[in-house]
Formats: C-alpha cells, sequence, structure tokens
C-alpha cells in the first residue's frame, strides 16, 4: 500500500488544479499523481471549504471520537451491569477476577474492565496464569481437616481444631483456624454465633493529633467534641458538646430531636461564634459518621479549625470528652424521668451554664471553676466570651 501524501503537498497541487492554468489530467501527470486522486483531492478541498455538501474532516473526526466514546460508555455500562449480577450471587465467591474473564470473552478489554472496577492488570494476568496458587491448595487441605474435626467434634473451639489439624500433619496458626472457622461460620455450639449487622467502621477523615494527650497551653489550642443521647416520653434528645482541653469550659453545644451532621454543625459554629479566634485550633472526636459529613468538613475550612480523630471503638482515644458526659449523665440524666424534651433541653443547659461552668470546682483546675480559670489566667479571652 503506498504511503499517504502530506497535506501541503496535497493543498499546493489541489491549489494549482483549482487555478485552471492546465487541464486535471495534465497536473496530475506533472506531479506524478493519478487523476483520480487529483480529482478526490479537489472534492474533498470543496467539502472542507463549504463549497459542496459533506462531512469536514473535523467534523470526521469528532464523530469518530464520539463513536469510540459511546463505544466505550457501553462497555462501562454493561460491565456494571455484569457486576452487579455477578455479586448479587450469593453463592459464587466474591472475587472480582473471573468476572473480569467472562467480559474478556465477550469482547469488552481487560484494561476498560480493570479500570471500571478499580483492578490492578497486572494480579489479574498473574491470576489468570495460576488461578488455583500454592497457598489456596493447602488452604483447602486445611479447611477440609478443620471440618472432619469440627463434624466430629462440635464443642471444640478454634484452638481445639488447630491442635487436631496439628495431629493430622497440617500445622497452622490459631489465627489462621480461627479465620478459616469464621468465613465458613464453624462455631463451637458453646460459643455465641457471631452476627452480622454488615456495618464497618467508616474511614477517619483526619488523623490522630492528640494521641491521648489531652493538655493545652491555652485557650481554643485543643477542643473536644461528642455526642450524647438520652431518652424522654416524647423521644430521644441529642446533645452535641464541645469542651476546651484548657479550662475544661464547654464552649460550644447543640440540642436536637435528630442526631445528623446539622446538629455537630451547629455546635461548631456556635463555639466558633462565642470564642471568635480559632483558626488553627485542633478540634478531636471519635469517627461518628456526623464528625466525617461533608458539611462539618466545610464547617472546619470555613474557620480555619484542624480535624482530628480517634481509633475505632476505642474511648480512650476522646476520654476527657466521656468524662464529661459520665458527669452530666449522673447530675442531671439519670437523675429523674423526663416527660418531653423541652424539660430537658433546659436542664441540660441550665447545669451547664450556672453549675459546671460557675459552681463546680475542678482539682485539676487548682480548685477553681472553668470561669474562674479563665477570668484569672487569660481574662481578654473571659471578656471575649
Amino acid at each position: 500500500m503506498p504511503r499517504p501524501h502530506p497535506k501541503e503537498f496535497r493543498d499546493d497541487v489541489v491549489a494549482v488544479a483549482r487555478r485552471g492554468d492546465a487541464p486535471i489530467k495534465e497536473i496530475a501527470k506533472d506531479f506524478g499523481i493519478s487523476e483520480s486522486c487529483l480529482r478526490n483531492w479537489m472534492q474533498a478541498a470543496d467539502v472542507q471549504d463549504g463549497n459542496r455538501p459533506g462531512v469536514t474532516v473535523s467534523e470526521s473526526a469528532e464523530l469518530r471520537e464520539m463513536r469510540r466514546r459511546n463505544r466505550l460508555l457501553e462497555q462501562e455500562n454493561e460491565i456494571l451491569r455484569r457486576a452487579a449480577a455477578y455479586f448479587a450471587q450469593a453463592h459464587l465467591p466474591k472475587m472480582m477476577y473471573p468476572l473480569v474473564s467472562e467480559l474478556a470473552s465477550d469482547g469488552i478489554p481487560v484494561a476498560v474492565t480493570c479500570r471500571v472496577l478499580k483492578l490492578a492488570r497486572q494480579p489479574y494476568y498473574r491470576w489468570l496464569a495460576a488461578p488455583i496458587t500454592a497457598r489456596d491448595l493447602d488452604e483447602a487441605y486445611l479447611a477440609n481437616v478443620l471440618f472432619d474435626a469440627h463434624v466430629d467434634d462440635p464443642e471444640f473451639g478454634h484452638r481445639l481444631l488447630a491442635d487436631e489439624a496439628d495431629k493430622a500433619g497440617l500445622r497452622a496458626s490459631d489465627r489462621r483456624v480461627w479465620r478459616i472457622c469464621r468465613d465458613n461460620q464453624w462455631w463451637s455450639v458453646f460459643g455465641k454465633k457471631r452476627a452480622k449487622n454488615g456495618k464497618k467502621p467508616g474511614p477517619p477523615a483526619h488523623d490522630d493529633r492528640v494521641l491521648r494527650i489531652f493538655r493545652a497551653d491555652a485557650p481554643n489550642r485543643l477542643w473536644l467534641w461528642d455526642i450524647t443521647e438520652h431518652p424522654t416520653a416524647e423521644g430521644k434528645l441529642y446533645l452535641c458538646a464541645i469542651k476546651d482541653v484548657y479550662s475544661n469550659r464547654i464552649v460550644g453545644y447543640s440540642i436536637s430531636d435528630r442526631m445528623t451532621s446539622r446538629i455537630a454543625v451547629n455546635a461548631l459554629a456556635s463555639a466558633a461564634q462565642r470564642r471568635r479566634d480559632v483558626a488553627g485550633c485542633i478540634v478531636h472526636s471519635d469517627r461518628g459518621s456526623q464528625f466525617r459529613s461533608r458539611k462539618v468538613l466545610r464547617e472546619l475550612d470555613r474557620h480555619a479549625l484542624v480535624g482530628s480523630m480517634g481509633q475505632v471503638a476505642s474511648a480512650g482515644d476522646n476520654a476527657a470528652m466521656e468524662s464529661f458526659f459520665s458527669l452530666l449523665q449522673k447530675n442531671v440524666l439519670d437523675r429523674r424521668r423526663w416527660t418531653n424534651r423541652d424539660e430537658l433541653r433546659l436542664a441540660i443547659i441550665t447545669w451547664i451554664e450556672r453549675t459546671y461552668h460557675r459552681r463546680r470546682r475542678q482539682a485539676r483546675l487548682g480548685r477553681l471553676t472553668p470561669i474562674e480559670y479563665e477570668t484569672i489566667n487569660t481574662p481578654q479571652v473571659a471578656l471575649a466570651a
């Protein structure tokens, strides 16, 4: 197949032919091309210039690009549809590589499937070369031995099952045996069956910048916040409070009948409005969904606050705030039964502002109340607050 002529050469030949100094046949012979080739070039030039109906080069390229993108979208939709159907089948292992192979056999490129499913291609090709690894085979033999031992003695826990597997010549750690028993739901008849609630802890929105060191040498350096709830005859009431570690003062709070991100946003806005100069202050919390919401993150950025989060299911990471809620529980919440939310709301606010802030002396503050401690050590902050 002959190589295509350069675009500049084609344009020059068409320009010479359009001048009409010589017949097209003679011009084509002079430039070493066929007459039909020259006529095709002239027709294409007329279309490009708008002198003749047809599709221009740019329109043709755009059409090809739209077709390519349309084909790619169709492939991505097919991948997502097949993936949803694949993982909806409970009896199948939750592994994506077989699905990639099925889609590849139907003509969908592996690169497109891996991009949509967020997989790396190299591990897939390694799996394709050896779908069953030596470790998978060893684990299958181990699982068979564990199952036989579990059937013979349903009272055995995972440690005793590990001993039985060791006697059979398959040594494995207790952790590995526990994982296999967990995946197959082989529990001892004396043990409590583990319930599946389908919930997983969310990822942290911030790093832990406190590390259980609840100390601050000045106001608005470290705040702690959390949410507590208490039932009433009308339903639950939720309190989101923010405490300044420097003086243990509750600098902001919000009370609502719903535990949404809005209660955390309102508490943060209240604290920022009261304390004013809060830029750079660390605000520490647990990994509750309210504190990981986009609204709370935007509120932190708006006041130039620095977020911090503890670990999952670790009350000690926010122990200083938990101690305040424990104090509130003993002094207010559990003292009586509350008939409605408004009654409990007023009791909480009264206890915080009158008793906790101005009457309850704390040993850590030198037997001073939070208001007295701030007034003595930082009078300008107390006046601003």
